[in-house]
């Protein structure tokens, strides 16, 4: 196996602006993020969530999901204004449902799929680690033919605490039988990156369709 991985350069929002960090030598693992992160799920994800709160009378506002969009829904029910009071069974069916009806729409994200696939030839092992559930994940995988990349998938039925707690990030490494401090990680979301920061890894993000350092990315009010 390789100590490094040259990584490849995307398009920024400038001519000749290079979106992907500097990598550290000896990394072994590469492990993802899912929602908005390898796949561009947040509009679909925020759109499902609304109409599937509608007939409780709830309007979904849109900054406040921006702001919460790395919780897992069960969390994110449980945070939202007036949520607490909502049947969460009935909410996240209803949500799952739309969300599965579009899964053949979403597509993966430019810049991280190029990482994926410098990793892979590179012969790292790479990961699944989501906040989302595995009926969501395993069906968006399977529509953009990225299943067999991944040698292991992480999603919140798997641990006993969603993200920002870094059980997610542990998990994977443990499937890859890699050590936390060795595995890249990537997440879009503060919580996303609290969460491998807390399990010892190098993080990454999203920002704009672009990959960027996390150092002045801020972490979530209760993050570990």
């Amino acid at each position: 196996m390789s100590d490094t991985v040259r990584l490849p350069a995307c398009s920024g929002p400038t001519p000749g602006e290079v979106c992907v960090p500097a990598i550290p030598i000896g990394f072994r693992a590469l492990i993802l993020d899912y929602d908005g992160t390898l796949a561009d799920t947040a509009p679909g994800n925020e759109q499902a969530l609304r109409a599937a709160l509608q007939p409780y009378g709830i309007d979904l506002d849109a900054h406040w999901y921006g702001q919460h969009v790395g919780l897992s829904i069960h969390d994110l029910l449980t945070a939202l204004p007036g949520g607490q009071a909502l049947p969460h069974t009935e909410v996240i069916q209803r949500s799952r449902a739309n969300l599965l009806a579009s899964m053949h729409t979403i597509e993966p994200i430019a810049c991280v799929l190029a990482l994926l696939r410098s990793a892979r030839r590179a012969g790292l092992p790479c990961a699944i680690a989501s906040n989302a559930s595995r009926i969501l994940v395993d069906p968006g995988l399977d529509a953009l033919s990225l299943r067999e990349e991944f040698a292991a998938v992480v999603t919140r039925e798997d641990v006993s605490q969603g993200k920002p707690h870094p059980a997610l990030f542990t998990e994977a490494a443990r499937r890859l039988s890699t050590s936390p401090d060795s595995c890249l990680a990537v997440d879009d979301a503060p919580e996303g990156i609290a969460s491998a920061r807390a399990a010892g890894m190098r993080v990454i993000t999203v920002v704009g369709g672009h990959l960027a350092l996390t150092d002045d990315v801020p972490q979530p009010k209760g993050s570990v």
